[in-house]
């Protein structure tokens, strides 16, 4: 096989499979470093000996034999030079003795991600972690989704991961009576992966399909897991959602609202599936926010158009929601609902309220919003301003050209 196809093919498999190798071989190394060095390292091979060998029928299982000799030639390594570190034998000995099979990779990121959200771990540490080593999230992404500093990310993360080591950490699924309090910080991983992949952060891109399936893929192993309420609601909000992905954007990459989407491309099954996962869940009486968002998701997906939608339902949602999880992006997010309902003069006020209380001044979707709402209202300098303001702070290509759009349109 040319060396041009073989590269491309160990670029596919690292796009699809490394996060899986990846957690595999920290569950093997119990050692997030080593197990990353492994992991280069195997891939790094990869390139030569499947240009030599041909790319093998299970490409994962190779990379993480080959991870895990890799990590054992190190350790011999650190070992003949440390014969004074038991703990370091211990580990090579364990490492050497350790079986595995193919079938256990399928629940090892689940491992992983209960792992990087264990109570021992300061909170504002377990969701970044765990979207760095199970989604493979830069720190820059991360910091954008918390809109925080990439600096005061990666310090949690390397926190996080030195707690991990030294309090011995275990690296499995908790037991049944142990999930529900692990479960929140679970729950807000997986949404803030499937966010990033329905809308990325940065790029040319707007979508990266590849997370946004991954953690539908792991909402539906936790509701396998533990089928409560808000698991099956966020499973529910992230199908809804995903089933408009084909219609979100042109055939040139452009956004597309979804006011303006052709709805016949919305994907029915997923619709069907997430309303279905609605009722059970709202059936239940014990909902909670994930629920409710999924309800309102669920309003957008069943109505035909856009003019046909149940704003009134939609804001009546938002009014319980923000009663559930009191937040300013849940109050623009309401706003837009209102100014559907109600008219842009109303919205207008909300969300000017927003800024003026000093918060999501960094947000970009908030100048967006208040861009709109002048420009419906006629407000033309207003408008330019604030779409000014919030091009300078999207790092995203789509959205930066939609901007650019309403911009050109107001002059």
């Amino acid at each position: 096989m040319p060396t041009d196809a073989v590269k491309a093919q160990v670029e596919r498999v690292y796009r699809e499979e490394s996060r899986r190798i990846l957690a595999t071989l920290i569950r093997l190394l119990g050692d997030f470093d080593l197990a990353e060095e492994a992991l280069h390292e195997a891939f790094f091979i990869a390139v030569e000996r499947w240009q030599r060998d041909g790319v093998p029928d299970n490409p994962r299982t190779w990379l993480v034999s080959t991870g895990r000799f890799k990590a054992i030639d190190m350790l011999r390594r650190r070992a003949r030079f440390n014969a004074s570190k038991p703990m370091l034998i211990a580990q090579l000995e364990a490492l050497e003795q350790a079986d595995w099979s193919d079938e256990d990779v399928e629940d090892d990121r689940l491992r992983l991600i209960f792992t990087c959200c264990h109570p021992a771990l300061a909170a504002d540490a377990q969701v970044p972690l765990t979207l760095r080593e199970v989604c493979d999230l830069t720190t820059e992404q991360i910091a954008h989704a918390f809109l925080s500093a990439p600096s005061a990310i990666a310090q949690r993360i390397v926190r996080a991961k030195a707690k991990i080591r030294d309090a011995k950490i275990p690296y499995q699924v908790p037991s049944l009576a142990e999930l529900p309090e692990r479960l929140d910080s679970v729950l807000r991983v997986i949404y803030l992966v499937f966010n990033e992949g329905y809308s990325a952060s940065v790029g040319t891109e707007l979508t990266r399909e590849d997370l946004s399936r991954g953690a539908i893929r792991l909402g539906r192993l936790l509701a396998q897991l533990l089928p409560e309420p808000e698991v099956l609601g966020l499973l529910a909000l992230m199908l809804l959602h995903e089933a408009r992905r084909p219609a979100r954007t042109s055939t040139s990459g452009e956004l597309i609202v979804l006011d303006e989407q052709d709805r016949a491309l919305w994907d029915a099954d997923l619709i069907a599936e997430g309303c279905a996962l609605v009722e059970a869940a709202l059936g239940t009486r014990r909902f909670g926010p994930y629920c409710l968002q999924a309800a309102i998701a669920a309003v957008h997906a069943e109505a035909p158009s856009a003019e046909a939608t149940d704003w009134p339902q939609i804001v009546g949602l938002y009014d319980v929601l923000l009663r559930a999880m009191p937040s300013p992006v849940i109050e623009l997010n309401r706003a837009a609902a209102l100014s559907k309902r109600d008219g842009p003069a109303a919205a207008l006020v909300l969300v000017e309220a927003i800024l003026q209380r000093g918060e999501l001044l960094d947000y970009h979707l908030a100048h967006c919003a208040h861009a709109e709402f002048c420009r419906q209202l006629g407000r033309v300098d207003e408008a330019r301003a604030a779409y000014e303001r919030a091009l300078q702070l999207t790092q995203q290509g789509a959205e930066q050209r939609f901007i650019e759009r309403r911009l050109s349109e107001l002059d």
